[in-house]
Parts: structure tokens; C-alpha cells; sequence
């Protein structure tokens, strides 16, 4: 059983490559140094249509499924994994909440401009205290004279403090539910009083990647900014997460794909006792194992992705998508030690297109879910009996 992709497909993986390559490539080792988010590339990304890949034409979108986004991610983070996860987390965590769950009025406000890369929205979930366990979630908002009142801390939250964010999606306790926390999703506009953007983190990788921890201090937004039914804001994330899950391992590919390129160009010039190294099996058949991981990972990705698209069930795909992210994030890991241990000394300076991408490789592995997550996450699919809190996951 193969996967093979359609025309349209190939043109856009091709269309997205070129442009990388002219665009991001010879710029990512400065904006890496330099810590500097690119803003002026959103627009660009904007007119080839990327952020609507899935958006409906209503709202200026292409309506193309799935599986084209995770090619757009796949080609963007060969170039330079943090362009790759502002798209993914502008279209995943920014613009499919309010496109899934959100009012004929919310998708008119926001989805446009999102849609056309004029803007950029974040999704905060993750707090000081909750990730994985979800249901931790302390920020609170509770409803006064027909506004929602916001209190409390979100963490590690992509595109949420760039000159074009426009606002943020953020779970929160609107009360309880039979003794349980009830969670709810919210929408607040960027510049809104009480909310307050933290300066960015010092990250060990993404630098060019925009990351800003939330504060709200009795930050107030209207009754209607409510997105889906109260209570319901776990389960949207937990499908928000599948997807951004598959999207990562898409990234993840583009690492991967990055470190094998890398690798290849410098194996067959750097010569040692009069040959390229790349004649030597010590390098060789790491990069022949790297080979394999890399059509191993892609083809976990797009098997993933074409569940969603076939609208195949939840469980079907959240068990996939746990695959598809724990073995090519991991992957990628690995590939980037293969690559730096390739490269030699010269691996180890940041000069080397090889050292970025070790830095960059570690939080795949984190973000959307740890892998310990996907684990858990495949072991619940496998009929195994889970500690309590891991099926939350």
C-alpha cells in the first residue's frame, strides 16, 4: 500500500520549495542569531495562500485539505524550522479554533485577515502549572455585567506577541461540573486592558520563532466572546491537539530532510587520507539509516494526515497522529546527532548549518504533546489499562 500525492499537491510542495528557497534559506542563520521574527515574510506566506490552505474560499481561503498544510510545514521547516512552526501553529492553533468552533460573526471578524497573513492568532492552553495535565488549567473567568473577567498565566505561547497578532484563543475555568473543573475557551483581542504580552523567552532553539508567556489581571472581554458551547473547551482542544500533532510530525520531516541535504553536500566534498568521506561506511550508512527514517517519518505523516482528510473517526486519527508525532519527532533527533557527528568539530560551531538544527530538534519532542503523551496516547488505543490523568491526554 503506497501513498502517492496528487498534482495539485506536487505543485504546491514544489511552489512552497522554491520559495523557500529563495526567501528563507538565505536568511535563517541571521534571523536565528539575531533572534529577529520576520515579520515582513507573514504577508509573502499570506500571498501564496498558505495560511487559507484550509480555510473556505468565504473567508479567502483555497478549501484544500489537510495534507496540503503538512506539505506547506514539511517544505517551510526544511528551510528553517521556525517559519515552519509559525505557520503551523497560525493555521492549527490560531486559525482552526475559530474556523471549527467559532460563530458566523467570529469567523467574519477575525478569519479574513488571518486568513490572508494580515494577521496572526495564538492559542493559549499550556500554563505554569498545566500542559499535559490540562484539566490543572488555574486561569479562571467568571461572568460580570455580561463580560467574562479573566485572571491568570498562560506559557510558552507561539505568535502571541509579534506587531500583527491579533488576538488569542485561551482555555480557562468558567466553574465546575459535577465536582470537576468546567473548561472554556475564549477569544481576546490583542491590546485588550489586563492583558499583558511577557518579553519573549530565551529559547534554546526557534529563535526566530515569536514565544511570549500571558498575564491577565481582570482582563474583560465580551459575553460572545465565548468560542463553542461553555464547557466545552477540553474536548476542542484535544482535537486542536490531533491535528497540531500531525502538523509537528510533518516539521518534524523537514528536519529531518534538512539534516539528510546537509549531510550529503558535506560527505561528498570533505575529504579525509585522499577520499570523501562519504565513501567511508562510518559515514555512509548512518546517512543510508537517516534515509530510512526520513521515508518512514513522511509516510507515517501523510497516512496521518489522510485519515483527517477521508474524515475517518476521531480515534482513528488521534491514535495515527500520536504515531506519525512520536517516531518522526524523535527522528529528527537523532538525525540532527547524526548530522552534527557527520559534520565533526565543524558540526559543533554554529557557523554549520547542522548546529541550528540540533538546537531546533529537541522540542519537537515537547511541544503538542511529549512524548511520554504519545505513548500514552497509543498504549489507550492499544486497550491498556492507564494510570488516572492519562487518558486525559
Amino acid at each position: 500500500m503506497g501513498f502517492e500525492l496528487t498534482d495539485e499537491q506536487r505543485a504546491l510542495r514544489d511552489l512552497v520549495r522554491d520559495f523557500a528557497k529563495a526567501e528563507i534559506t538565505p536568511h535563517a542563520a541571521d534571523w536565528d542569531r539575531t533572534r529577529a521574527f520576520p515579520v515582513d515574510l507573514v504577508p509573502k506566506l499570506g500571498d501564496l495562500g498558505l495560511f487559507g490552505l484550509s480555510a473556505p474560499e468565504r473567508y479567502g481561503g483555497a478549501g484544500a485539505d489537510f495534507t496540503s498544510l503538512c506539505l506547506a510545514v514539511e517544505e517551510l521547516g526544511r528551510a528553517d524550522q521556525s517559519i515552519g512552526i509559525t505557520l503551523s501553529a497560525a493555521v492549527g492553533l490560531g486559525i482552526n479554533p475559530i474556523l471549527t468552533f467559532g460563530t458566523d460573526d467570529q469567523r467574519d471578524r477575525w478569519l479574513p485577515d488571518l486568513v490572508a497573513g494580515r494577521a496572526l492568532a495564538a492559542f493559549g492552553l499550556t500554563e505554569p502549572d498545566a500542559g499535559t495535565d490540562a484539566g490543572a488549567t488555574r486561569t479562571h473567568a467568571e461572568l460580570h455585567d455580561g463580560d467574562w473577567v479573566i485572571n491568570g498565566t498562560k506559557a510558552f505561547i507561539t505568535n502571541s506577541g509579534t506587531a500583527i497578532t491579533s488576538c488569542v484563543t485561551i482555555t480557562a475555568r468558567t466553574g465546575e461540573r459535577d465536582g470537576r473543573p468546567e473548561i472554556s475557551t475564549l477569544i481576546v483581542p490583542s491590546g485588550t486592558p489586563g492583558l499583558t504580552v511577557e518579553p519573549a523567552y530565551d529559547k534554546l532553539g526557534w529563535h526566530a520563532s515569536d514565544t511570549h508567556g500571558l498575564t491577565f489581571d481582570d482582563c474583560r472581554v465580551p459575553e460572545d466572546a465565548l468560542l463553542g458551547p461553555r464547557g466545552d473547551g477540553l474536548r476542542q482542544m484535544l482535537g486542536i491537539l490531533d491535528d497540531g500533532r500531525i502538523a509537528i510530525a510533518a516539521l518534524s520531516v523537514g528536519l529531518i530532510a534538512a539534516c539528510l541535504d546537509a549531510c550529503v553536500a558535506y560527505a561528498g566534498t570533505r575529504t579525509t587520507f585522499g577520499q570523501p568521506i562519504g565513501s567511508r561506511q562510518g559515514v555512509a550508512f548512518p546517512l543510508s539509516d537517516l534515509a530510512v527514517d526520513l521515508e518512514a517519518a513522511r509516510l507515517l505523516t501523510y497516512q496521518a494526515a489522510s485519515l483527517k482528510d477521508a474524515g475517518r473517526g476521531r480515534a482513528e486519527v488521534s491514535k495515527a497522529a500520536a504515531i506519525a508525532k512520536l517516531f518522526a519527532t524523535e527522528a529528527a533527533v537523532k538525525a540532527t546527532r547524526t548530522a552534527t557527528q557527520v559534520f565533526g568539530g565543524y558540526g559543533f560551531m554554529e557557523e554549520s548549518p547542522v548546529a541550528r538544527l540540533y538546537r531546533d530538534a529537541k522540542v519537537l519532542e515537547v511541544g503538542e504533546g511529549t512524548s511520554e503523551v504519545q505513548r500514552m496516547v497509543i498504549a489507550r488505543h492499544l486497550g491498556l489499562p492507564l494510570t488516572t490523568g492519562a487518558a486525559a491526554s
